[in-house]
């Protein structure tokens, strides 16, 4: 392995879980723009098993398609200030609460935004919605991931250009972009925007009162990863589970502990020489080196 190959794939494993789906949203997104360019179609047509339909009966053939739509982009500039939001979002997520409950946040917005905009475009009346298209994008998700972050730390400050501003005003300034956005060209991504901020605030909220509501989603997306997970062939007759020994089982402390008096003898014998050394010192490091 070059020296290259060696600092791309160090740098790979460094990445954090939010640095990886970001990669995956450019990945797609370039997938996306080769389909269009060797097949011939056009650049919207190009992810169609990704993103989400607005109609039932479509949505029935690629239920998948409630969490996919949220790693398809068409437009350079729609992914460009999605991952960048995402970037930095999610490092002020993730600074704060543990990895899990960033994932749940996030991908739960993608769905609570997909089913909004299932619900709307097929319950509400034709007359009271616009004709869309198919729906894309990663913002239901980060909608989540802010919106969480501003319910749960109203009174935090973030520093905007030369002043403070708080981030329960910054939540009800997004929120109400969106349902300003109810009345625009982009009805279908501003519902969506709004199911992901429902999310993050209920989530937000439980979890003040000390109830994770993304346990169920995560239980559930272990069992779907662990069937991917690779089973050793080998199988463990005993296994002690008992670690009394600040958080070590016996025999690990044991081998700890003995090591250690080997270096402090090792220690003394280079300062002071063998001969410095006492019968029952001689007699461990005998035994030791047996």
């Amino acid at each position: 392995m070059t020296s290259l190959q060696f600092d791309i794939k160090d740098k790979l494993k460094r990445l954090d879980v939010f640095e990886k789906i970001i990669a995956v949203n450019v990945i797609i997104f370039i997938l996306g723009w080769v389909i269009s360019k060797t097949l011939n179609v056009f650049r919207d047509n190009s992810l169609l098993w990704l993103e989400l339909p607005s109609d039932i009966s479509d949505f029935i053939v690629k239920p998948w398609s409630v969490l996919t739509y949220g790693f398809a982009h068409y437009d350079f500039l729609h992914i460009l200030v999605n991952l960048f939001v995402l970037y930095f979002v999610s490092k002020m997520v993730l600074n704060l609460f543990s990895t899990q409950i960033s994932l749940n946040v996030y991908f739960l917005g993608i769905l609570a935004g997909g089913f909004l905009y299932l619900f709307v475009y097929n319950i509400f009346p034709k007359s009271m919605v616009k004709n869309v298209g198919a729906l894309v994008g990663a913002s239901a998700g980060i909608r989540a991931l802010l919106i969480f972050l501003c319910t749960y730390l109203p009174q935090k400050e973030a520093r905007l250009l030369n002043f403070n501003i708080k981030l329960w005003y910054i939540g009800v300034a997004i929120v109400i972009i969106d349902v300003l956005g109810l009345f625009s060209l982009n009805q279908g991504g501003s519902i969506a925007h709004l199911g992901g901020s429902i999310l993050g605030y209920l989530y937000a909220k439980q979890l003040v009162k000390g109830t994770d509501i993304g346990k169920g989603f995560e239980s559930f997306s272990n069992s779907i990863t662990s069937l991917f997970k690779a089973k050793s062939p080998l199988k463990t007759v005993y296994k002690n589970k008992k670690k009394p020994f600040a958080g070590h089982n016996k025999t690990e402390f044991d081998e700890f502990n003995n090591q250690k008096k080997i270096d402090l003898i090792l220690d003394k014998i280079s300062k002071s020489g063998y001969d410095s050394l006492t019968q029952e010192e001689k007699s461990f490091l005998f035994k030791s080196g047996k």
